[in-house]
């Protein structure tokens, strides 16, 4: 089995490589995922696996239908990048009721909401991920965030001024720097 997994964190990707090489016992190739890689990946692969984010912004279009045309038939796109617009040229969001549909023989699984499919499991892996900064956010408020270089990214909106540079171009607005609007 071939696997292409197109991701843009690095340490993400480190660490799924290693996890999938893991899992698949040496059996599934894996590689960073250049243009070139990806190019060249493809059209061998069996299953590409579309993990792109960029916060606040759309996700890059890293396969085009051109490349898809050239790829096995049977081959599977999972875009989980969905609903950040998706990562395939290919791609448009389906539902966990009818999850699939095929393009030039390929077959995509588009799922807005993947997490769904599992929501106990979800459910818990989200309130652990958060709790804390929810938690941080309860006791010190803006003086939280001011402290918190973390939730200072996280900040979107602040009295009506943008603080994430991605929303801020998606949207056409202007924006300000977390800590410059919170100090203001």
């Amino acid at each position: 089995m071939r696997l292409l997994l197109v991701e843009d964190e690095a340490s993400a990707m480190r660490r799924l490589v290693r996890l999938v090489g893991e899992h698949f016992g040496g059996r599934a190739r894996t590689r960073f995922s250049t243009l070139h890689a990806i190019e060249e990946e493809i059209l061998a692969a069996d299953v590409v696996i579309g993990a792109v984010l960029i916060p606040g912004a759309a996700a890059p279009r890293l396969v085009s239908r051109a490349q898809l045309s050239r790829m096995k038939r049977g081959a599977v796109l999972v875009d989980v990048a969905i609903d950040q617009g998706g990562c395939f040229e290919t791609s448009h969001p389906t539902t966990h009721a009818d999850p699939t549909f095929e393009v030039d023989g390929v077959i995509h699984y588009c799922v807005a909401n993947m997490p769904g499919a599992v929501p106990l499991t979800s459910s818990y892996a989200l309130n652990n991920a958060t709790l804390p900064f929810g938690l941080a956010l309860a006791v010190g408020g803006l003086e939280a965030i001011r402290k918190d270089p973390h939730l200072a990214a996280g900040l979107n909106i602040h009295r009506g001024q943008i603080t994430n540079a991605q929303v801020a171009e998606s949207l056409r607005q202007p924006y300000k720097p977390a800590q410059t609007a919170l100090a203001a």
